[in-house]
């Protein structure tokens, strides 16, 4: 494979007769010289190329525009210039593809809004570049946190006849022409299908056989919601843990973030220098908080007490065994705990059939992590490993235990108390980039009315 810049950049020396490879962020000419800042995408950071107008190749400068891309052979030196260490003194230049004046991405600000219009141009830029190139770190050390600590990785189906939320908003597959008579039993499974909101309920089976594992991979919600923090489809950290409370699961989460904004901290600091000058000027300083500081637990109970007293008039009412709103989660992870905050035990009325009930009949074991500027990062819950009480609390929100029977199957033999939870990834990485909508962290969104691409 040719060097990146992001090895080139890293030289301790001087280099002789190397080639990259890249597209013109800038250029700009003087009567001796012209010069290129060249990116590859390999770093945050550019590499500023020196073409002498005595070289042959000079002639191409004219065709070499913002956005083209080239090849250049040269050597390495100390640039004179501040604020870089390197540059190139170019040798040869070769025109690989042009980009004329309608290139969209000129030397000027672009707001995000406008860059969703060309999602395929946008990586190139200095925000979406670093975004993605944070999405890949992340990705790699969420793979690392589990794998460190002896999770095995599961592969759950993006295809289920199973609605693991039973909220019922789901998107079907099917190859039954549109408008004719649903006939289930015709269609290509013989049944409905529909795209997993959530691994979950098969993770349970994997963990109730080889301990703890994790899967890690797409979700869809047919929510026709436009806020900033959904998207009908993204990407969900999923561990399953046997022989585990609610206790254990929420230090689990505690420690799962704790661990990926490091991540971000050490292996992606020109990034996150980026990010807090140019989106979020509090960026670091409440990373590093995440890190100093012990994340506090407080009961869903007192969390509507302390809302109630708050004297604060929310947009929606606080009502207790109602959900909270992210105006709720907001209030209380910035302005309460000024920090994460692990809320738990939640009416079992407003909670999906799994989790598992409290002695007081009134609520379940479950749990959300809500961080400052995000609310709900994480949700999770000690899954009801009770068969009497899981089949109870199925037929209460009219469920068919036949759909389920395989689920049920797994508290009829060798039953344990097992715990999980959702990290959803795309609300991690506004986190630690500062980026407020869920839209600029997704390389391609989907939200209703977009499916573009």
């Amino acid at each position: 494979m040719p060097d990146t810049l992001r090895q080139i950049l890293a030289s301790e020396s001087a280099l002789s007769s190397i080639t990259l490879r890249g597209w013109v962020r800038t250029r700009r000419d003087s009567k001796a010289c012209s010069f290129i800042e060249l990116t590859d995408g390999s770093c945050f950071k550019g590499l500023q190329v020196v073409i002498d107008a005595s070289l042959p190749c000079y002639s191409l400068m004219s065709k070499i525009l913002t956005g083209a891309s080239v090849e250049v052979d040269g050597d390495l030196i100390a640039s004179p210039a501040q604020g870089q260490k390197w540059e190139l003194q170019a040798k040869e230049v070769r025109l690989l593809g042009e980009a004329d004046g309608t290139y969209p991405l000129q030397k000027k600000g672009h707001t995000p809004e406008f860059l969703r219009t060309i999602a395929h141009l946008r990586p190139r830029t200095n925000l979406f570049g670093s975004v993605f190139r944070v999405r890949s770190k992340m990705a790699f050390a969420v793979h690392r946190f589990f794998q460190e600590q002896g999770f095995f990785y599961a592969h759950t189906p993006i295809i289920t006849s199973s609605d693991c939320e039973g909220a019922g908003e789901m998107f079907r597959v099917t190859t039954l022409k549109q408008g004719a008579p649903a006939k289930p039993e015709e269609d290509f499974f013989g049944r409905p299908t529909y795209l997993t909101v959530s691994g979950q309920l098969q993770g349970e089976a994997f963990a109730c056989a080889m301990g703890n594992i994790y899967t890690f991979g797409p979700t869809f919600r047919a929510e026709n919601s436009n806020t900033a923090r959904h998207a009908a489809e993204f990407w969900m950290i999923e561990p399953e843990m046997a022989f585990c409370d609610l206790q254990a699961d929420m230090t689990l989460a505690e420690e799962n973030v704790r661990y990926l904004v490091k991540a971000m901290m050490t292996e992606c600091p020109d990034e996150l220098e980026f990010f807090n000058k140019f989106v979020d000027k509090e960026l670091t300083n409440r990373l590093q908080q995440t890190l100093d500081k012990p994340f506090e637990r407080i009961s869903y109970t007192d969390a509507v007490d302390l809302l109630l007293k708050s004297g604060r008039s929310f947009e929606h009412p606080v009502v207790w065994g109602e959900g909270l709103q992210t105006e709720h989660e907001r209030y209380i992870a910035e302005e309460h705990v000024k920090g994460p905050v692990t809320i738990y035990n939640y009416p079992k009325s407003i909670k999906p059939f799994y989790m598992r009930q409290n002695d007081d009949g009134k609520t379940v074991a479950a749990m959300d992590l809500l961080v400052p500027g995000i609310g709900e990062i994480i949700g999770g819950s000690q899954r009801e490993e009770r068969l009497d009480l899981l089949t109870e609390a199925m037929a209460k929100q009219g469920l068919d235990e036949e759909t389920y029977r395989w689920y049920v199957d797994l508290r009829r033999y060798g039953s344990v108390p097992h715990a999980g939870y959702g990290m959803g990834f795309e609300r991690l990485l506004m986190f630690v980039t500062g980026v407020s909508n869920i839209r600029d962290v997704i390389p391609f969104a989907r939200t209703p009315g977009n499916a573009a691409y």
